[in-house]
């Protein structure tokens, strides 16, 4: 019987992307739950952390605890050489706290808007954690990606700074299929790093 493992966030495309992650990349039998799920639409957790890590790991212990359930969080952020590494941590709300997406991916073409292409490189950044209830031990796996920032949005699929984000080969990120993404971006690429503990966990409590 699978356990129920918790996708703590409430962005719809993260879950999404979660569900098709773990058929993708983790080999133990988890059910994944979504917050409105157990009854946690509402819950909030601040994201105050210096680092993904830190963020990332306060939501996990912080939802597991809540529902009384395995957690899973995440935090990423797009990192700019030009802009010294920004958005960064504070991605999600570039704009500002009440941004959208495409508030945030606005702001950062026109804060790009006298960069020349070449100097326009980029990454993804993701940091996954794991936490069971009531305690302080958080796994962790992380997973990058290397590009660089399009002059202009392009593609349909996706969310967030995908449409403006360009990998190597020319093609953003939006333009990926499920399958491609899956293999190849940051939240896998973090997700597959976390996979042995994902196994443990599921091994502890079959125990």
């Amino acid at each position: 019987m699978p356990h129920r493992l918790l996708i703590a966030t409430g962005n719809a495309g993260k879950i999404r992307e979660f569900r098709a992650l773990f058929d993708a990349h983790v080999d133990s039998d988890w059910e994944l739950v979504a917050p409105a799920d157990v009854g946690l639409a509402d819950f909030t957790v601040v994201e105050d952390g210096e680092t993904y890590a830190e963020n990332a790991g306060r939501k996990a212990r912080s939802y597991a605890n809540a529902a009384q359930l395995p957690a899973l969080a995440d935090d990423s952020g797009i990192e700019v050489d030009a802009l010294d590494g920004a958005p960064g941590l504070y991605s999600a709300r570039y704009a500002g706290e009440a941004s959208d997406d495409a508030a945030n991916r606005a702001k950062l073409l026109a804060a790009l808007a006298q960069t020349p292409e070449a100097e326009r490189t980029a990454r993804f950044r993701c940091v996954v954690a794991l936490a069971f209830p009531y305690t302080t031990n958080v796994r962790l796996g992380e997973g990058v990606v290397e590009g660089t920032i399009a002059m202009n949005e392009r593609g349909e699929r996706g969310f967030g700074y995908d449409p403006i984000f360009a990998l190597p080969d020319g093609r953003r990120m939006a333009e990926l299929d499920v399958s491609e993404k899956n293999q190849l971006s940051h939240r896998a690429r973090a997700l597959a790093n976390a996979a042995w503990a994902l196994d443990a966990m599921a091994r502890t409590l079959d125990a």
